[in-house]
């Protein structure tokens, strides 16, 4: 039997010089969340509590797959976005805390009309579905329509869209290969965080990322890392309403080359926004 104290001091020790010190007292914390219902005071004033053996040898797998570089957030199947709980496995992306900025900018350009009409938005290349239903679930009267090439992505969006209490609608096709999928619609919104990551830029991530996390919804070519951009700004002249708004996740390294693709394409009003962390990551366009 152990202790919870001593149960910290041997997940440290057993993930030390794999991970920095601070994200493993993170990882520690989120399973003691998952395993045994602790929030962080609960570890400082439960310290001497004994841990039970299941969950003792949950923390001892655990360690192991972090060894692999295994996202600790599909080891646990879950996560949170936006404040939101999603379901996630190496059929999605695990969602970033600079996306959740975002949907931020999104709700805030849209809530002042979204009162009065219902708000149309289309999310191309929905992953988890960790915009669309957070799109979804914090604007009023929003009518929200979400798609992805990959059908096991769109399962997991459409449990997420269930657990979060959410109506999407989902559609399974490929845009750079759209027919008549959208036929007929418009919308006041698109959005999306297509792949953007440049094949060159595959030694600046880490193993957790490569190893684990679909390509497909992460690597472009070298000399095509624009493409999806490109299609999306096209197809939104036909989609978008009269002053619609499109807006992207982009490579941090390629906010003026997106600027320049949306000015071709005749958008207006261009922004370019940075992160939390000083980086070129999302614009927002208006079709006049």
């Amino acid at each position: 039997m152990m202790q919870l104290k001593a149960l910290k001091i041997y997940f440290k020790n057993g993930l030390k010089g794999y991970y920095p010190n601070e994200e493993i007292e993170s990882f520690f914390l989120i399973a003691s969340e998952f395993y045994l219902g602790y929030k962080r005071i609960d570890i400082s004033l439960k310290a001497d509590e004994v841990v039970n053996p299941k969950n003792y040898n949950h923390f001892q797998e655990l360690i192991e797959r972090l060894k692999n570089y295994e996202p600790i957030q599909y080891i646990l199947g879950e996560t949170e976005f936006f404040g939101l709980p999603f379901k996630v496995n190496e059929s999605v992306l695990i969602p970033r805390p600079e996306t959740e900025e975002l949907v931020d900018w999104i709700i805030n350009s849209v809530i002042p009309h979204s009162v009065e009409k219902q708000i149309n938005i289309l999310d191309i290349g929905t992953g988890s579905g960790c915009i669309a239903i957070s799109l979804a679930k914090n604007i009023p009267n929003a009518k929200v329509y979400a798609l992805d090439v990959s059908k096991d992505a769109l399962s997991v969006a459409q449990q997420n869209a269930q657990q979060n209490n959410v109506d999407i609608t989902f559609v399974n096709a490929n845009v750079l290969e759209l027919n008549s999928e959208l036929n007929d619609l418009q919308f006041d919104v698109i959005v999306s965080n297509p792949p953007y990551v440049r094949e060159l830029e595959k030694e600046l991530m880490h193993d957790n990322v490569l190893k684990h996390e679909p390509h497909l919804a992460l690597f472009v070519e070298d000399d095509n890392a624009l493409v999806f951009y490109r299609v999306i700004a096209e197809l939104s002249q036909k989609l978008l309403k009269e002053n619609g708004l499109l807006f992207f996740e982009i490579n941090e390294y390629l906010g003026v080359q997106m600027k320049q693709l949306l000015s071709e394409n005749k958008f207006q009003d261009i922004e370019l926004r940075q992160d939390i962390n000083q980086k070129d990551r999302m614009t927002k366009a208006v079709k006049l």
